[in-house]
């Protein structure tokens, strides 16, 4: 089942979830910056979605769309909690960041993980569809 993080009722009574948060109760950030041309073109309307499978669920925590200027800035997602031992590995918290940008049959899927109070920069690289481009602009 999908669940959006927003139904916190479904949410509330879901064992597997409530283990998920006692065991994340960190956060981390995430930007999006999509572009094309060597991150020389920003490009508008990139669809994210962030999500995690919990137990039997596909939990989202994330849905938007790029700016003009290729970004979503400041999504803050759980993560496990920090660490203060150099001795210790940090834990980090895996999810699943969906990009599609319609205009150019781009669907892909990402990888990302996070570490308590850290940031990271997922860059999405659209390699432009020439074909389809000309199409648009000869307005066929």
């Amino acid at each position: 089942m999908i669940i959006r993080i927003s139904e916190t009722e479904k949410l509330q009574n879901d064992p597997a979830y409530q283990e998920f948060v006692r065991n994340h109760p960190g956060t981390g950030f995430l930007k999006i910056r999509a572009s094309s041309a060597g991150e020389a073109i920003p490009i508008e309307g990139v669809k994210i979605t962030v999500s995690k499978e919990i137990g039997d669920n596909t939990i989202i925590f994330f849905e938007g769309i790029t700016d003009d200027s290729g970004m979503i800035n400041g999504i803050k997602l759980p993560t496990p909690e920090r660490i203060q031992s150099d001795e210790e590995v940090p834990r980090f918290a895996a999810y699943d960041l969906h990009a599609v940008y319609e205009k150019q049959n781009f669907d892909k899927l990402y990888n990302i993980s996070l570490c308590c109070g850290f940031g990271i920069i997922q860059y999405i690289n659209i390699t432009p569809d020439v074909e389809s481009e000309m199409r648009d602009y000869n307005g066929n």
